[in-house]
């Protein structure tokens, strides 16, 4: 840890990971300046003075490269992997892998591990890098941003369904797929591969690990060893020999595409000495993440869902295709380069939507997209706030009926995140539950 001692280091981005590189670094001896944007057009400016520069995740290598040498540019996660002692868990996908992530460090914890969870989800990695030890464990949910410039691979990488995302970032979508394959590039004989066979990029990303490759898939049994799902449950294949973990419909996690998440998890935990009695045991208890699918409350037969966190198509699809009852949909926002195309086709061809909120920007365009199929669901439009979205939804369902915030979109403009969104919504759900009570 010598090694930051008396160094002059620059951590741009003020965030909570900036605020936590800055705090383990001075506790190390460096001398350490917090640069923001918020300073000002010329904030990056004097960069090439600094012995080394520490971005944040949102801080795009190309533009600190104008100012200072790329061999000079870092990140707490490439520092993280330099020093952590113990074998990482790494997670990365477009969905999914928050929750996977959490899954597995409850199937850690549940079997008496010394679990760590971090990156995208807990805690920054350096608040808990001096507690760890070589027989610890440390999962990390791993974003592309994190992954484009990393030297060195997880012990165990996860790679989960892999699809257009953060485009606004990204320069094209090969550049993103190319950033999460940064996972597995500099995997080595003994490290383990879990990928997901059900989408291209991910299937085909098996020839950029050196290490031993298990499968995944929720349509079609794995070939060699892996997870997959058959006729309702969850098997997993390790060396030619099957084992029934569970029944589907046992999982408290709703929706079909988390099985994809189950089945990571279980190869995860698994390889990691988890019993099988344990990762049920979390299956059958957790009830997944905020903002993700998330049951708000049921009021009057209605219940309310948060899926707030669904800001692309693909994962609005796979929230639609959830539920069985009918369903008034919450969609639009902000944009993020997305093809509205086959969410479109999804919600024109589904007999159970009862109507669609149409909300932000991005609204018109899902709209037109629709319209292509003729629709004739009902469209309420025009909604400027999350209380009268709220209010708008609550007219028209029925006792039985779901009401689902699961935008397809970014969630700038009405509201600061999709947190902040998924948190209004939650407050008008919980006022009208207050008014039906009186």
């Amino acid at each position: 840890m010598d090694i930051f001692k008396n160094k002059k280091i620059a951590v741009v981005g003020k965030g909570i990971e900036g605020e936590s590189s800055a705090k383990f670094l001075e506790g190390k001896g460096a001398k350490v300046t917090i640069i923001d944007e918020k300073q000002g057009e010329k904030y990056l400016e004097g960069l090439d003075e600094y012995d080394l520069v520490v971005r944040s995740p949102g801080v795009k290598i190309s533009t600190l490269e104008k100012f200072v040498t790329k061999d000079k540019i870092t990140s707490q996660i490439k520092i993280f992997f330099d020093l952590c002692p113990c074998e990482i868990i790494g997670v990365t996908g477009t969905k999914g892998k928050g929750t996977t992530s959490s899954l597995i460090y409850e199937m850690l914890k549940k079997q008496g591990l010394d679990a760590y969870l971090g990156g995208n989800i807990g805690l920054p990695p350096f608040e808990f890098l001096d507690k760890l030890n070589v027989q610890s464990k440390v999962v990390l949910e791993l974003s592309s941003f994190q992954l484009m410039d990393l030297k060195k691979s997880p012990h165990i990488a996860i790679m989960l369904m892999v699809t257009s995302e953060h485009l606004n970032y990204h320069n094209s979508l090969k550049e993103y797929v190319d950033a999460k394959r940064n996972i597995l590039r500099h995997q080595k004989e003994k490290d383990i591969a879990i990928l997901n066979r059900d989408y291209p990029a991910t299937n085909e990303s098996d020839i950029h690990t050196g290490g031993k490759i298990f499968t995944t898939s929720r349509e079609r049994e794995s070939l060699n060893e892996g997870c997959f799902v058959r006729d309702g449950k969850i098997w997993l294949r390790i060396e030619k020999e099957e084992t029934q973990v569970i029944d589907a419909k046992d999982i408290l996690l709703p929706g079909k595409h988390n099985l994809e998440n189950v089945c990571a998890a279980v190869i995860a935990a698994y390889l990691c000495g988890v019993e099988i009695e344990n990762i049920v045991w979390v299956f059958k208890t957790f009830k997944g993440l905020e903002h993700r699918l998330e049951l708000v409350a049921t009021i009057n037969g209605v219940r309310y869902y948060d899926d707030s966190f669904s800001t692309i198509p693909e994962t609005a699809i796979a929230a639609i295709e959830a539920f069985k009852e009918p369903e008034i949909l919450i969609l639009g926002g902000s944009g993020k380069n997305s093809n509205f195309s086959e969410l479109a086709k999804v919600i024109s061809k589904a007999e159970n939507i009862k109507a669609i909120i149409g909300i932000g920007v991005e609204w018109e365009r899902i709209k037109e997209e629709i319209a292509v199929y003729k629709s004739t669901i009902p469209v309420v439009e025009g909604a400027k706030d999350m209380q009268t979205i709220v209010q708008a939804a609550s007219k028209i369902a029925e006792n039985g009926d779901v009401v689902l915030l699961t935008p397809a979109c970014a969630s700038f403009g009405m509201f600061k995140n999709y947190k902040d969104r998924g948190e209004q919504f939650k407050k008008e759900i919980a006022s009208l539950k207050q008014n039906e009570s009186n």
